[in-house]
């Protein structure tokens, strides 16, 4: 376990490092495997993958959870203890008492699970050594349940604020469509990188349509910015996670280098007007992945976007933005150094 000082400020960065790399982990598969299985049908092997990937998914809070205790340094039982804790608060599994069973869907509510894994956390650290040798017996007991409960009834509160950030986004939609497509595109453009699931966010305002269109623009753009930029500056590791659908491990960046949103939201910007222009749909289900899986174009292809236009408004144009965006803010107004906004902190 850490023995070092942890300030507010250490403590902040070590959860953000271990929810960043824990939704890389947790996300990836599904997010990747979903997109490439369903062009197999009904396959027994690709069906089963596919479940597979889905059940993994459901233990994204669990791995966030033990992914921030390794950040403090925790021995593994109080390791497993976080992560436990982080699983029950995160909501991901909830008891349905019309169907009399307990029911796992999603991944939670990300930002309760980083509520709950840091009072797990802050209990370990208050406890240290007190309980000795019954410490296997009662950690579990204290730590695992004791913070668990505060996450569960932490839950609906913290659900109501995500949901209400849902509901300003989804006001955007009582604007015109290029405004709207532009504030909507910019939010999911900021959410992807934040702690906020804009996954959650999509489903659960039900976006749709040019909405839901937009939004997954936003989240496309913001991708397209970090792999042009993290590009030669990290390892090709971190790129190929980046572009794959992991933008959430870049939430350290948000934090200590807020300018990263600069050339996230020039992006989205010009790539939301296309959006409105073509009415680029989706769905509540497309919203919040925008090209991870290939989920956002091909759900505006089946909305009945042309093939060839898709590729232009969901790879050309947002490509182009962010290559013009490095040039004129790094290279000309000289705002900021790529390298020190865009190196992987986590």
């Amino acid at each position: 376990m850490t023995t070092d000082k942890v300030t507010p400020k250490v403590f902040l960065n070590k959860v953000l490092a271990g929810t960043a790399l824990g939704i890389i982990v947790g996300l990836i598969p599904n997010a990747v495997l979903s997109g490439i299985l369903k062009f197999f049908g009904d396959n027994v092997f690709a069906v089963t993958l596919a479940q597979v990937a889905v059940i993994f998914q459901l233990g994204t809070p669990l791995i966030i959870g033990t992914l921030i205790a390794h950040q403090f340094a925790f021995k593994p039982m109080p390791m497993m203890v976080t992560g436990g804790a982080s699983f029950v608060g995160s909501g991901v599994v909830k008891f349905n008492a019309d169907a009399g069973a307990y029911i796992g869907a999603g991944t939670g509510d990300i930002i309760n699970t980083m509520l709950t894994a840091s009072v797990a956390v802050l209990l370990i650290l208050w406890i240290k050594d007190s309980f000795g040798s019954v410490a296997i017996v009662l950690t579990p007991i204290v730590v695992g349940c004791g913070a668990g409960l505060v996450g569960v009834f932490l839950l609906p509160y913290v659900t109501y604020i995500t949901t209400g950030i849902g509901n300003i986004i989804n006001a955007f939609t009582e604007l015109q469509p290029v405004l709207m497509s532009i504030l909507i595109g910019c939010s999911f453009a900021f959410l992807i990188i934040s702690p906020i699931s804009t996954v959650a966010i999509g489903m659960a305002i039900q976006l749709n349509n040019v909405s839901a269109g937009a939004a997954a623009m936003g989240v496309a753009a913001t991708t397209i910015v970090l792999v042009v930029n993290s590009w030669k500056i990290n390892k090709s590791g971190v790129t190929i996670a980046i572009a794959l659908g992991a933008m959430k491990m870049m939430m350290p960046n948000l934090f200590r280098k807020p300018i990263i949103l600069l050339p996230c939201f020039f992006t989205a910007i010009i790539s939301a007007i296309p959006v409105a222009l073509l009415s680029v749909s989706g769905t509540p289900a497309s919203a919040g992945f925008g090209l991870v899986g290939l989920v956002g174009p091909l759900a505006s292809i089946d909305a009945g976007l042309n093939v060839m236009i898709a590729i232009l408004v969901w790879i050309v144009v947002p490509a182009a933005a962010s290559l013009l965006g490095q040039f004129l803010f790094e290279k000309v107004f000289k705002l900021y150094d790529r390298k020190d906004v865009f190196e992987f902190l986590g």
